[in-house]
Parts: structure tokens; C-alpha cells; sequence
């Protein structure tokens, strides 16, 4: 598959959901947060997408500066984060990480995924920063 940029965030963001369901149904629910995340990793660089892992980014306040404040575990084409996750319940504390990193980056779209389900369509939910800048 051949992506033509920029890739709008409805595309993308389908794209990474369906990969997500392909790694679901070939591992199964039972593996640590760090298998997915390797996986999907190695996918989407695979078909040639722009993807940052683990990364670290700081935080200002007031004068203090906190260099590594927060970890995004996946940044896809700059515009979409995707926070993975290995556990049952999901808490909603999970769902306002992904808000706060939507809030410190000013980016829109995050993706929660969640593959300690039965069915992957119950372990996707899509998370939105009203105020991040719109896809270009």
C-alpha cells in the first residue's frame, strides 16, 4: 500500500485501527503492552508511515522545566497519537492520559486501543482535543 501525503486523519486513523485488529487476531489478548506496541510499530514503518516511539516530551511550569514529563507511545505521521494498552477494566484515568497528551502536543486525534478484549472493536475508542490545531 502506497500513502499519498498528507494523509488525512479519517484514513489514517481507519489504517491503524484495522492494523490494530489484524495484530489482535493473530496474538490474541494475553501479551504485555510492549508486544503491541513493537508490533504496530514495525507495521506501519513497514508500509512506510512516519512513526516516533516512546516519546519523550517536557513540561513548563513556571520557571521550572521538566525535561521527560510525559511518554507518548505512539506518534503516527506527527498528527496522531496512539496510547496502547494491555488491561481489563480500562480505567478512565487511561482515557485522560490520552487527553493530556492531546493537550500538551495541540494535536486533535489520539487513538486508546485496548487488547486485553475478546473482540478488538471493544478495546478502540477514539479520543478528541477539541482545541488542538486541525489536520492539514
Amino acid at each position: 500500500m502506497e500513502f499519498k501525503r498528507p494523509i488525512p486523519i479519517n484514513e489514517l486513523t481507519e489504517f491503524v485501527i484495522g492494523l490494530c485488529i489484524k495484530i489482535h487476531s493473530r496474538v490474541g489478548p494475553g501479551c504485555y503492552e510492549r508486544v503491541y506496541e513493537e508490533i504496530l510499530y514495525y507495521e506501519l514503518t513497514k508500509l512506510g508511515l512516519f512513526v516516533k516511539r516512546q516519546l519523550l516530551l517536557p513540561i513548563d511550569y513556571d520557571e521550572l522545566h521538566i525535561k521527560d514529563a510525559y511518554k507518548i507511545d505512539l506518534l503516527v505521521e506527527e498528527k496522531l497519537i496512539v496510547e496502547l494498552k494491555s488491561k481489563h477494566p480500562l480505567p478512565p484515568v487511561d482515557f485522560n492520559q490520552v487527553h493530556t497528551h492531546l493537550s500538551l502536543t495541540n494535536l486533535k486525534h489520539g487513538l486508546l486501543i485496548n487488547f486485553k478484549v475478546s473482540k478488538m472493536k471493544e478495546g478502540i475508542h477514539r479520543v478528541y482535543n477539541n482545541f488542538g490545531k486541525e489536520d492539514l
